[in-house]
């Protein structure tokens, strides 16, 4: 069972397809910060998951429940 929670552990790849405009606002931003845009994207995305979870807008399934 260890085994099995630490391949969880393991980032996830995540495909999304943004407009042109909002890419090249986010490369601009990633580049200012000196980062890779996927990471600014990634940063973003948990950021927003975790303000999502903060504000009640999103309340998490149960460890145990693993549908989808």
């Amino acid at each position: 069972m260890q085994q099995i929670s630490k391949l969880e552990d393991v980032s996830k790849r995540v495909f999304i397809t943004v407009p042109d405009a909002v890419f090249a606002d986010l490369e601009d931003w990633a580049d200012q910060q000196g980062r890779p845009t996927a990471n600014l994207a990634a940063f973003l995305v948990e950021t927003a998951v975790r303000q999502a979870k903060d504000k009640g807008e999103y309340k998490p399934r149960s460890a145990n429940d693993n549908s989808k």
